[in-house]
C-alpha cells in the first residue's frame, strides 16, 4: 500500500483527527471543553512551530495521523541539548491498519525531531502498538512515573 505523508496545520483538520482519537483511543466523546482546551493548544503551539502534525493517506483517502509536540528540559547527561519530543496522537483508522501506516507516521515523526536536534524523543504506547515502536528504536523507560490525581480522576 502507497502512503503519503503531509505535513498539516489547519487547525480545523487537526481537530476532526483530535476528536477522532479521542473516540477511538481512549473510548470516550469528547466534550466541548476538552476540544476547546485541544484548539487552544493547536492555536498556540503551531504558531510557535512547537506542535509538528502529519496526515498519512493512502489511495488519495486519510488514513492516520501522528504529531510531535516539542519541549526543552534540563540538559543532562541521557539528553545534552535539552530538546525533548514528545509524540502523540499517533493513530491509524482501523481499515487500514497491518500494512505499515503507523510505521511510516512514527518513522517520519522521528526524523522530524532528530532535524531539531532533539537527544529525547519518547511516548505512551497501547499493547498494540508496542511493536511497531520497538522496531523504530524505542524501548521501555523504566525509571518513569506518573502522577494520578485520585480526585479529578486523571
Amino acid at each position: 500500500m502507497m502512503v503519503a505523508l503531509r505535513r498539516i496545520s489547519e487547525v480545523s483538520t487537526l481537530m476532526d483527527w483530535r476528536a477522532e482519537v479521542i473516540r477511538n483511543v481512549f473510548g470516550k466523546e469528547p466534550d466541548a471543553t476538552l476540544l476547546d482546551a485541544n484548539r487552544q493548544y493547536y492555536i498556540r503551539h503551531i504558531t510557535y512551530g512547537m506542535n509538528i502534525a502529519i496526515i498519512a493517506s493512502c489511495n488519495g483517502r486519510d488514513c492516520g495521523c501522528g504529531a510531535i509536540c516539542l519541549s526543552e528540559e534540563l540538559p543532562s547527561p541521557d539528553n545534552p541539548s535539552g530538546k525533548c519530543a514528545y509524540l502523540m496522537n499517533i493513530y491509524v483508522r482501523e481499515a487500514f491498519r497491518k500494512h505499515g501506516i503507523a510505521h511510516e507516521i512514527v518513522a517520519r515523526l522521528v526524523e522530524e525531531a532528530k532535524k531539531r536536534g532533539c537527544d529525547k524523543i519518547y511516548l505512551e504506547t497501547t499493547a498494540d502498538g508496542r511493536s511497531v515502536y520497538s522496531i523504530l528504536g524505542f524501548h521501555d523507560m523504566p525509571d518513569m512515573m506518573k502522577y494520578y490525581d485520585t480526585e479529578n480522576n486523571y
